[in-house]
């Protein structure tokens, strides 16, 4: 068992280039320590980069191999802005500054017009990004191909990605359904019946033999890829369905409130619902990403080697042939843990965003 032990995380990935998975992850973990930290003003600004910037750092950890000139300028971004992470959370620990209006200040810029502030900071953050994409560019892995990823990271990356996407997709699909708008209200709850009406091994099949189908000659699409993008549909599908009801929990007087205070609808629903929906909605949100996380198992179907395919591919090894107690009751062990950490922190959070009120 403790022979497979590695296979179980890290799949068929090469044992010498393990240390790229480790440091992927190392680097996300410290990216949202920030966020938990006191006395941090941008961390909306930091969430924010570890969700739409991380991914393209972490990729080509992951993957590796050559980097055209898009591909690089935008992992020099993502590492730019993990390096304005680690630097802003100090400055703003430390000083009450943010880092822009430090640099604001060591320019002597911080009394300035708007529009001379606007340029030093653009002009700084392209010297720190020109910094990061020489970097990029000198920097080499070799490339691990997707069809080599599997266990328990392969877990995390289809899980990780169906979470991130699901839920800003789902406010906006939800918002779409409540649209007075008929072609986008149409739209969207077409999208949300189709995903929510067929079973998640049928658009997993559906993507990964149909879809080259309809896609013009000579041109194909990463099984790994074909996956991910099903999984995110169909998360998005019910996670929408979640913010939708957590938009009608809240009272019509609050609506009118935000009216009567002059706001528009994006400002209202920025300011006054969502968050007040989204809190709500906690219990449910992570009940979602909890059965998000345990039907990953079912791209052991189309031969991607997950956490449960690992598990069940040590049973027909020649070695250990009927062996499946011991690393069921591993991958066991290791659904509980993740599963029971969300479900402790969506208590912790719950109770940490409680006003006392009741509705």
């Amino acid at each position: 068992m403790f022979a497979w032990f590695d296979n179980l995380i890290y799949g068929l990935y090469p044992k010498d280039q393990v240390w790229r998975i480790n440091v992927g992850f190392l680097v996300l973990v410290l990216w949202v320590v920030p966020l938990w930290l006191e006395r941090v003003r941008s961390k909306v600004a930091i969430g924010l980069t570890a969700v739409l910037l991380y991914p393209f750092l972490a990729s080509y950890f992951f993957l590796g191999g050559d980097k055209g000139l898009i591909w690089s300028a935008l992992i020099a971004l993502g590492l730019a802005a993990f390096v304005w992470v680690w630097a802003t959370a100090p400055v703003e620990r430390r000083t009450g500054f943010t880092l822009g209006e430090l640099v604001l200040k060591r320019a002597g810029a911080l009394d300035a017009d708007p529009r001379h502030q606007r340029r030093v900071l653009t002009y700084s953050g392209a010297a720190g990004w020109l910094v990061a994409y020489a970097l990029v560019w000198l920097w080499y892995l070799p490339e691990v191909g997707t069809h080599q990823w599997g266990g328990l990271f392969l877990t995390l990356v289809i899980s990780g990605i169906g979470m991130t996407f699901s839920l800003p997709a789902g406010v906006l699909l939800a918002l779409g359904r409540r649209s007075s708008l008929p072609v986008i209200r149409l739209a969207c709850t077409t999208f949300i019946e189709l995903f929510r009406s067929v079973p998640l091994i049928t658009i997993l099949f559906m993507f990964t033999t149909m879809l080259p189908l309809f896609l013009p000659v000579g041109v194909e699409v990463n099984q790994l890829l074909r996956a991910i993008v099903a999984v995110c549909c169909f998360a998005a599908a019910y996670m929408a369905e979640v913010v939708r009801g957590g938009l009608q929990a809240i009272p019509r007087g609050q609506y009118e409130a935000a009216a009567a205070m002059g706001l528009g609808y994006w400002q209202a629903t920025r300011l006054i619902v969502l968050p007040q929906a989204l809190k709500v909605m906690i219990p449910a949100i992570v009940s979602t990403f909890i059965g998000l996380f345990k039907d990953t198992t079912l791209v052991s179907i189309i031969g991607l080697f997950d956490l449960l395919n690992m598990a069940r591919a040590i049973g027909e090894d020649t070695n250990w042939l009927g062996l499946f107690i011991e690393p069921f009751f591993a991958v066991t062990l290791i659904y509980f843990v993740f599963c029971f950490a969300m479900s402790q922190y969506s208590i912790n959070l719950e109770r940490r965003l409680d006003t006392g009120h009741r509705s």
